[in-house]
């Protein structure tokens, strides 16, 4: 499984060398990575089927109890066949879309690290890998959605999507630490297979669950985080297609399916799922009325049907996670059908305005069918699977465990204004006379038309023979989830009763609504009226007054003076030691334990005392050097003093570099230092004695306290045998603290490399700024 996780990023990095061959009429031939993977995933369905789990690890970081697990059951073998899957035909349908795109090789490889973070993601087992892959999704969906980086509002929806999933990401990293610490593993399948009793009984458990459901409801674009969805409608559609109905919204759904035998069952985790998906699902199928650009209208439906899958997950029964796995099926399916064809609309009539659309049936035969029976599908008509995903949905929710009547209302209206929306974008273009300045219009190429006329056919082949799914896909999701996955049993007609006749209802209802309801650009200006009470603009207001704050804390505080920084530091040090000191400090100092002061001693004090002295008060920079030398040879002679040769050999050569270093700089610059105001000098003098006097009282209590030498003893004995190596400090710092030492190096090279560019930047005369 690593290696199909490996080959998309490999993909990625061979483009930066043989971009140019993926440009041109080659870059079809990029869809066989995508197609290779599904085929690889196929080959599984029968060991699955069997209840099988195919399970893989790795060594990575033991140290830290992470490790590359990787886990395919049904749950994640649904997700990998969608990712390759639908992966396959966006890739295929983007050599025709972006054809002689210059940048269609980057765009490639944008999709390539998406798509293997994705894999990483669903099959991985350790939690702080699946952050990881989590966090690349996030990056590489940054990129695709701001691949239109010329214009504004492509470079803006990228950075939103990437602020609302980035604090997800926090949000996540929390929460498996969280999860780690009650559970003492970050293994899924270990947690699995813990007692429940010991998860859910932990006092740390609703936070837990509150910083998942944080990650999840976030990067599936539940209210109030959902506005990110929309405004990422700016990417190019194969982007849409892909990160929308299939991929990057879903990766929240299957965090809770994930992590629903984990903590699920409880009030809380299905409560909130219920109340979260049932807002969002209805919210945004009502803003869906109001929108005339077909993105719009597919982007809040697909933030509607995130929310009915959240819905479904919280009711927690084995047929609310029957209808969830159907629906991901369904979803998936239909939606980038419709992202599809709105795309060959878009490319080939210039715009996707839906109420200047109408008639294209007759230029765009294939594309139009397609279009019809994704529409069909959305609104749960027979044949299509969305027939079957429906009735699964309302058997559900007439059996939820709370409130069944309120849930089934919900849902019902919910279904009627999906139904709306789904026949605007893949039955209103279509229907109708065609407008003069669309009779132009040309079918696309067979790359283009074909992905959605395959995705259009699935869904009506799974809708007449559902037994392709039911043991394969449907059953080993259910079983994953905890589910009885023996109950389910999919079949196109359940017979006449109450769940027919309130799809018949919907059906009805919501073609009415078709026909009586007709997108508007004044209906679009009604709800922009409200737009400052939308989550969106509370967001913003909340942004610029975090801003604004951040624009007085540097006036303040980041002012660009150094010694206003140190200032700062040192007052807060002074500050939060010295509170801490009152009260604590017994001042009960054994004076035995002080060495006498020699002759030696006394006269390295007053030679350092002097050097001091002149050093605050001189005129000169260069005598302010010279004097601060003293002092660092001065302590040098103190270590030599206490037998520290080697901290005293360290000390000088660091003092020596440092005095170097400051001559050389401060050589070109005035002879005298410039005069600081009176009153800030004799605040500096008060700020300095006090952290003097502290440090000194803090050496007095250490002394005071009694000698605990474990600590240097396991250095000394281990440092040797363990390490290789006699000098104990070198040992320290190299092996014993290596992941901290190698952190500093990379801060150290980082800043070396700015400093390096800073060198090396040649400005033009024109970009000076005088």
């Amino acid at each position: 499984m690593i290696s199909a996780i490996l080959l998309g990023f490999l993909f990625a990095i061979l483009l930066v060398f043989a971009g140019k061959f993926f440009k041109g009429k080659y870059a079809v031939l990029s869809s066989l990575i995508p197609l290779g993977l599904f085929v690889y995933f196929l080959q599984f369905i029968p060991e699955v089927m069997g209840g099988n789990i195919i399970r893989e690890s790795y060594n990575w970081v033991p140290s830290f109890g992470v490790n590359l697990g990787f886990t395919l059951d049904g749950l994640s073998l649904l997700f990998c066949l969608m990712i390759t899957g639908i992966g396959f035909l966006v890739f295929a349908y983007t050599s025709a879309y972006l054809h002689h795109h210059k940048y269609l090789d980057r765009f490639y490889g944008y999709l390539s690290v998406f798509m293997a973070a994705m894999l990483g993601l669903v099959l991985s087992d350790n939690v702080i890998s699946l952050f990881i892959f989590w966090e690349l999704t996030s990056i590489s969906s940054f990129f695709l959605i701001g691949f239109n980086n010329t214009q504004e509002a492509s470079r803006k929806s990228a950075l939103v999507a990437l602020g609302i999933t980035g604090l997800g990401g926090m949000f996540l990293l929390a929460g498996v630490i969280v999860l780690g610490n009650i559970t003492g593993t970050f293994s899924i399948a270990e947690m699995l297979n813990m007692s429940p009793e010991l998860i859910k009984g932990n006092e740390y458990y609703s936070l837990a669950v509150i910083l998942l459901f944080g990650a999840a409801f976030t990067k599936s674009a539940q209210f109030p985080f959902h506005f990110w969805l929309p405004g990422a409608m700016k990417a190019p559609t194969p982007v849409s297609t892909y990160l929308h109905s299939a991929t990057m919204v879903k990766a929240g759904i299957y965090l809770v399916m994930r992590f629903t035998p984990v903590l699920g069952g409880e009030e809380i985790w299905n409560t909130t799922l219920i109340i979260v998906g049932g807002v969002t699902m209805l919210y945004s199928a009502v803003h869906s009325l109001f929108r005339t650009d077909l993105k719009g209208v597919l982007a809040y439906s697909t933030i509607s049907a995130l929310g009915i899958l959240m819905f479904l997950i919280g009711m927690g029964t084995t047929a609310s996670f029957t209808a969830a796995a159907v629906f991901i099926i369904v979803h998936a399916l239909y939606k980038a059908t419709l992202f599809l064809t709105t795309g060959i609309i878009d490319h080939q009539t210039g715009t996707r305005d839906v109420t200047v659309l109408s008639g294209l049936r007759k230029v765009l035969m294939p594309v139009g069918i397609a279009a019809i029976i994704a529409a069909i599908s959305s609104a749960g008509i027979p044949p299509t699977i969305g027939f079957l995903g429906k009735e699964l949905t309302y058997e559900a929710t007439m059996h939820a465990p709370i409130i069944a009547t309120i849930l089934l209302v919900g849902i019902v209206i919910t279904k009627m204004l999906l139904l709306w929306a789904g026949f605007v974008a893949g039955i209103k273009p279509f229907q109708g006379k065609l407008p003069d300045h669309l009779k132009d219009t040309k079918m696309p190429g067979a790359l283009m038309w074909v992905p959605p006329v395959i995705l259009a056919v699935l869904s009506l082949v799974f809708g007449i023979m559902p037994f392709i799914i039911e043991g394969s896909l449907i059953k080993p999701v259910v079983a994953a989830l905890g589910g009885e996955s023996g109950e389910i049993h999919l079949a196109l007609w359940h017979g006449f009763n109450t769940v027919f006749i309130l799809s018949l209802v919907t059906i009805t209802v919501g073609t009415i609504l078709y026909f009586v309801i007709k997108p508007s650009a004044k209906l679009e200006t009604a709800i922009g009226k409200l737009e400052f009470a939308s989550p969106k603009s509370l967001m913003g207001k909340f942004n610029t007054g975090f801003t604004h704050l951040s624009s007085f804390w540097t006036r303040v505080f980041q002012n660009g003076y150094l010694r206003n920084y140190v200032f700062i530091i040192i007052f807060f040090l002074i500050g939060m030691v010295g509170y801490t000191m009152i009260g604590n400090t017994k001042f009960d100092i054994d004076s035995s334990m002080l060495s006498t002061v020699s002759f030696y001693e006394l006269v390295v004090f007053i030679i350092m005392c002097i050097a001091i002295l002149f050093t605050v008060f001189t005129s000169s920079r260069l005598s302010a050097v010279v004097a601060m030398g003293v002092v660092g040879l001065t302590i040098c002679l103190v270590f030599v003093f206490y037998s520290a040769p080697d901290l005293a050999m360290t000390q000088f050569s660091i003092d020596t570099l440092t005095v170097i270093l400051f001559v050389l700089v401060l050589y070109r610059l005035p002879r005298y230092l410039k005069i600081q105001d009176h009153k800030m000098r004799i605040r500096d003098g008060i700020l300095s004695l006090l952290f003097g006097g502290m440090i000194a009282v803090l050496a007095l209590e250490v002394l005071s306290e009694p000698v605990n030498t474990e600590i240097g003893d396991f250095y000394a004995k281990n440092s040797y045998i363990m390490a290789h190596g006699k000098n104990v400090v070198n040992v320290i710092l190299v092996d014993f603290r290596g992941a901290d030492t190698m952190i500093e190096i990379s801060v150290l090279t980082i800043a070396a490399i700015g400093v390096f560019g800073l060198l090396k930047l040649r400005l033009k005369r024109t970009d000076r700024v005088q």
